[in-house]
């Protein structure tokens, strides 16, 4: 069995250990079925595959470790209660805004805090806070958990103790994106606006609830949920701007140095992370000239993002979403290719942008019922339609953000192409939000999902050559 291979294999176990888990959390039973099966493997004298069972043992012990300590955390819940705060995140809307806080000595953990519109407060604020902290609603606990957050307040006494606590290098970065969605807002209007901000960051604070709504029927929310396209722009962009002043080797750590700030400056979402790791994974392939393997990227990077929140795996729909679509164009897309005998990408690359989205959206199909217990059959038209467009939506928007730094004109020169193809990509979304034809259950469960994958994997193992 090659390194490779072992690799692939101790990753894909980890992650199966830390499924089960998340979903029975009994280590009494899983470790007695993890034992019994590796005794199979000894018994046919299969070493390897024996030795790596114990690799599913590590990732049950390993969420169970992680969850314990992530439930440590003081937090004075009931009466009314004064504390200090460090904010680490926070998101205005129109009408409120939403943060998260890491309580100071001597207190400890994260809360999140529903708060007035006004006044507003930033990453890095230090706050005091008046108010009663509650626990999360039962029925939400597991997402709570998962991103760390111990409790809620609402509408609490804020008072602002100083600013610029946090970060110094993550304070900047938001700074610079909070002038990158200026230049938008200059240039274009307030819906369109709003929306680029959206495809290029990951920012939806200005959506209004009528077009998330749209975003939603018309099954294009995926949209802007950031993902392997932004790192490719970063990627190609940064790559060949150090290659005219640097050595290959200073150009790819330069590179990667990008990829990191992108991500901490557009939010750490699980999207843009996976993308991320598979981009660094890539050029490390080119800088060591070993060949790239699309199947350990994949299971590396899952494997990376469950290392640092166990949780994520059963608990974060986006990293379901992100990870369940990126399987669906790897596997699913030749498959199709195969079976329709398509050899070219066809004008504008229709062909392709086609089955691709055809791909990603049979695999994630069975989470969206799931979710949501609703699929729409024209959100394949509809996502066919617009993201022919998106790409050069993104890098014309890239390419806007950044002249709007330098000249004003250079921006609105740019922002009138963007105008162009963000009516249009509006335009689609609020047509097909009218036109559906939708799934809707209320019973599609696990086992429903596990038969369905089942016979997706029988028809890629048949066509996929």
């Amino acid at each position: 069995m090659s390194i490779h291979t072992i690799a692939f294999w101790v990753c894909a176990l980890f992650l199966i250990g830390v499924f089960f888990a998340s979903a029975v959390n009994q280590l009494p039973i899983i470790i007695p079925l993890i034992l019994i099966v590796s005794l199979y493997f000894i018994v046919f004298k299969k070493y390897y595959f024996a030795l790596l069972a114990f690799f599913i043992i590590a990732g049950a012990v390993y969420y169970q470790v992680f969850d314990a300590i992530r439930r440590e955390a003081n937090v004075p819940f009931g009466g009314r209660t004064e504390f200090r705060a460090l904010i680490k995140k926070a998101s205005q809307s129109s009408a409120n805004q939403e943060i998260i806080a890491e309580l100071i000595s001597p207190y400890s953990g994260k809360i999140r805090i529903n708060a007035a519109r006004y006044p507003s407060f930033e990453y890095g604020d230090l706050v005091e806070v008046i108010g009663a902290i509650q626990k999360p609603p039962e029925k939400s606990a597991d997402y709570f958990l998962k991103e760390g957050i111990a409790g809620i307040i609402n509408l609490p006494k804020i008072e602002l103790l100083e600013s610029g606590q946090g970060n110094y290098i993550k304070s900047r970065l938001l700074k610079f994106k909070t002038g990158i969605i200026g230049i938008f807002k200059r240039n274009l209007p307030p819906e369109k606006a709003a929306f680029l901000s959206g495809i290029t960051l990951g920012e939806r604070q200005e959506f209004s609830k009528e077009f998330e709504e749209k975003m939603s029927l018309s099954g294009t929310t995926h949209i802007v949920a950031l993902s392997g396209y932004n790192i490719s722009v970063i990627v190609l962009a940064a790559g060949t701007l150090f290659s005219f002043f640097f050595s290959r080797l200073i150009s790819f750590y330069l590179s990667v140095g990008f990829i990191i700030l992108f991500v901490l400056m557009t939010g750490v979402e699980a999207s843009i992370i996976r993308a991320a790791i598979m981009g660094v994974i890539v050029l490390l392939a080119e800088e060591t000239e070993r060949i790239y393997s699309i199947r350990n990227a994949i299971i590396i990077s899952a494997f990376l993002m469950v290392l640092f929140n166990p949780r994520v795996l059963a608990f974060d729909l986006g990293f379901q979403l992100s990870f369940a679509a990126l399987l669906g164009i790897v596997y699913i897309l030749p498959a199709l290719k195969n079976i329709l005998k398509i050899k070219n990408k066809g004008f504008l690359s229709w062909k392709e942008n086609a089955l691709t989205t055809v791909s990603a959206q049979l695999a994630v199909a069975p989470l969206l019922l799931g979710n949501f217990g609703i699929f729409s059959l024209t959100s394949f038209l509809a996502n066919i339609l617009i993201l022919s467009a998106v790409p050069l939506t993104m890098g014309l928007g890239f390419l806007m953000g950044g002249l709007g730094f330098i000249s004003e004109f250079l921006a609105q020169a740019v922002g009138l192409a963007v105008n162009l193809l963000l009516t249009y990509e509006l335009w689609l979304i609020d047509l097909f939000s009218r036109i559906t034809l939708p799934i809707i259950t209320d019973s599609f469960g696990f086992l429903a999902a596990i038969i369905y994958y089942l016979i997706l994997t029988c028809f890629i193992y048949k066509f996929n050559k």
